[in-house]
């Protein structure tokens, strides 16, 4: 019996379940169907941010007291028939426990993604800084390579002052007479006055 057929009758985890098929690791599984509603996570997460972005404002904070001051206010005041939530008001408490029962994992799905976006920023900004040092290093080094190339081309310093030793030699070389040195051999070629 050769190893394939030794396989083909035995399920993945050892035992002999020759009906049910093979399950193969280098192909991914089917999908199963779900009962739960499917959803776009992007969407969803964008809604939770708009959401978590109006309860951090001073009109949310607003017409929050609006409301429960309206509430308040009709269940004291209004007719007895038509109140719906008396005194202790457990009908109010209920209703802002659902509220901040929603309002907090919002929030925190918002802090959430904001905290990937950061992460991303940072890895961003890290790359960037990265690029901006190897940059800087490349650019120093190519600035070294000048300064030594440059120590041996001949600068305006250097040429200023073999100019002033040139004049200097110059001035060593003329005759005591006064008259320039050319002149005297100007004369012995016989070409001079």
């Amino acid at each position: 019996m050769s190893a394939d057929e030794r396989d083909r009758g035995r399920s993945p985890w050892g035992g002999g379940a020759a009906g049910r098929p093979r399950v193969r690791l280098d192909q991914p599984r089917a999908r199963r169907r779900s009962w739960l509603p499917r959803y776009d996570p992007e969407a969803f997460g964008n809604f939770s941010e708009r959401i978590a972005r109006f309860l951090g404002t001073g009109r949310f904070i607003v017409w929050m007291t609006v409301t429960i001051v309206v509430w308040v206010l009709w269940n004291v005041l209004a007719p007895r028939d038509l109140r719906f939530d008396h005194y202790p008001f457990i009908f109010l408490t209920l209703m802002l426990s659902l509220q901040a029962s929603y309002a907090a994992p919002l929030i925190l799905l918002a802090q959430n993604r904001q905290d990937d976006r950061d992460r991303v920023n940072l890895e961003q900004d890290r790359t960037q800084n990265e690029r901006s040092i190897a940059d800087t290093e490349f650019l120093t080094r190519e600035v070294a390579a000048l300064r030594t190339g440059l120590g041996e081309v001949a600068t305006r310093d250097w040429l200023r002052s073999e100019l002033q030793d040139l004049l200097r030699e110059f001035e060593d070389r003329r005759p005591v007479d006064g008259r320039p040195a050319g002149s005297r051999r100007n004369r012995r070629d016989g070409r001079g006055r």
